[in-house]
């Protein structure tokens, strides 16, 4: 007798209706009353009115007084910095790193987990679905700081794009860091490719990809900055590090290699359209056309920037010139609150600061650079980053009819100008990960008092 023929399962669908959507695709088309429907793991269907009839609904979301974007993409960040936070208040980066490299170079596994489950819990309740993070420091015999991070993440729910940072220039060698927190240049791209084959995964669908992300131009060395933009090109992998972030940076390279950043990065290997760059505030014309050139993208960190005195980065004239801008959050020890939705509004604002004044950005290009374009940045810009039929389902829904944000008539001014819009619902992969602005996958009270308790280990570690 033959078996029975397998039939494929319906897939699962959610229908959110009767909200506003800012879809932030290539029209940026949005709906004043519309719906979004998700099958599975993806969107079917965004449109106006009602949604379609559809089968097998196991969740319908009245989105009366709400916005649905897609979900926010942080493209810039240091988890491990969310246990060191408040410190060095009214520093520049220079000596706000002199002040914290030897706090940090005595982190842990156990440490790095519990500020990892921070970071992402106080982004994801702020509407992040694809999370971002840039791990440089691996002070010998920590245990696996990466792997406590793609821990964290997969616990959470997010999407992450981690990348194996790297170190090779301390103290000794003229470097900010002390030789116990840095590695030497083999080891460093030894464990950076371990990471690359252990974790990487390129699938359309995938919840964690790896990069290769050697620190700064004055904490590495020339060798390990052309031998890890080999590394990653010959894996298929992205490129991330820090540039351009402030003056004394590009004195440091002009004294140094003889040339500015960008042309340093250049001279290595490092610009094109698998690179980004977090901050690059001290940028001149020439920086930004050669930006544009080659693709390379810029995760911008307004609130970082301005905490540290770094000066305001060009972001309108970067647009213009077709240079991929996303937003990063950056570590924590620079950007306490942690939160991403906040930089939409900073970016709009701090931009408006500068030359172009009141038309530096908009508030529909402030949410494009949370969304679409940290996607590209990201190199994510098939999968994620608006809502179209398709993409993943990773959605984000602000309650925007509350004592916040009721009475203004756009719903984008709103999220991006109003105050820090609550979230109702998150959705990563089709998946809750937010309800009623309360994480879901795990409890927000034992995070904060696990982070608390390595906070306090730390501190009496140095203290002693």
């Amino acid at each position: 007798m033959a078996a029975p023929v397998a039939r494929d399962r319906a897939p699962e669908r959610i229908v959110v209706e009767n909200v506003a959507v800012a879809t932030v695709d290539a029209e940026d088309t949005e709906y004043d009353s519309g719906h979004v429907v998700v099958a599975g793991n993806r969107i079917e269907s965004v449109g106006p009115g009602a949604a379609p009839a559809v089968d097998n609904v196991v969740r319908r979301v009245d989105g009366t007084g709400h916005l649905v974007t897609p979900g926010l993409v942080n493209t810039h960040h240091h988890f491990y910095q969310w246990i060191t936070r408040g410190l060095a208040q009214d520093a520049n980066l220079f000596d706000w790193l002199v002040a914290l490299y030897p706090m940090w170079s005595r982190i842990d596994e156990p440490m790095v987990h519990a500020a990892a489950q921070g970071s992402l819990g106080m982004m994801v309740r702020g509407g992040v679905t694809t999370a971002m993070d840039h791990h440089y420091v691996f002070p010998r015999g920590a245990g696996d700081l990466l792997g406590a991070e793609i821990r964290a993440a997969a616990e959470i729910g997010v999407r992450f794009s981690a990348t194996r940072g790297s170190m090779d220039r301390g103290e000794s060698q003229g470097g900010l860091p002390p030789d116990f927190a840095v590695e030497t240049t083999e080891a460093a791209l030894t464990a950076t490719e371990a990471a690359v084959d252990k974790h990487h995964d390129a699938s359309f669908d995938s919840m964690l990809r790896i990069g290769v992300a050697p620190c700064s131009p004055f904490s590495v060395s020339t060798e390990l900055m052309r031998e890890a933009a080999v590394l990653a090109r010959r894996k298929g992998v992205r490129l991330h590090t820090h540039g351009s972030e402030t003056i004394e940076e590009e004195e440091f390279c002009k004294e140094l290699f003889g040339m500015g950043p960008t042309d340093y990065f250049e001279s290595t290997g490092w610009l094109g359209g698998d690179v980004w760059m977090a901050h690059c505030v001290h940028m001149n014309d020439s920086d930004i056309a050669a930006f544009a050139r080659t693709g390379t993208g810029v995760a911008h960190c307004p609130s970082s920037n301005a905490r540290l005195a770094a000066g305001i980065a060009r972001v309108p004239d970067m647009l213009a010139a077709g240079v991929p801008v996303g937003i990063g959050v950056d570590g924590t020890a620079s950007n306490e609150s942690g939160e991403l939705h906040t930089e939409l509004r900073n970016a709009l604002l701090i931009n408006r600061l500068g030359g172009h004044r009141e038309k530096a950005l908009s508030v529909r290009q402030a949410l494009r650079l949370g969304t679409y374009g940290g996607a590209q940045v990201l190199g994510r810009q098939d999968e994620i980053g608006s809502i179209e039929p398709g993409k993943l389902a990773d959605l984000a829904l602000w309650k925007l009819d509350g004592i916040g944000h009721a009475g203004i008539a756009d719903p984008v001014a709103a999220l991006v100008l109003g105050a820090a819009a609550p979230l109702t619902l998150l959705l990563v992969n089709g998946r809750a990960v937010v309800e009623e602005g309360r994480l879901t996958t795990v409890d927000e009270d034992t995070v904060a008092r696990n982070a608390g308790r390595e906070a306090r280990r730390l501190a009496a570690i140095m203290a002693g």
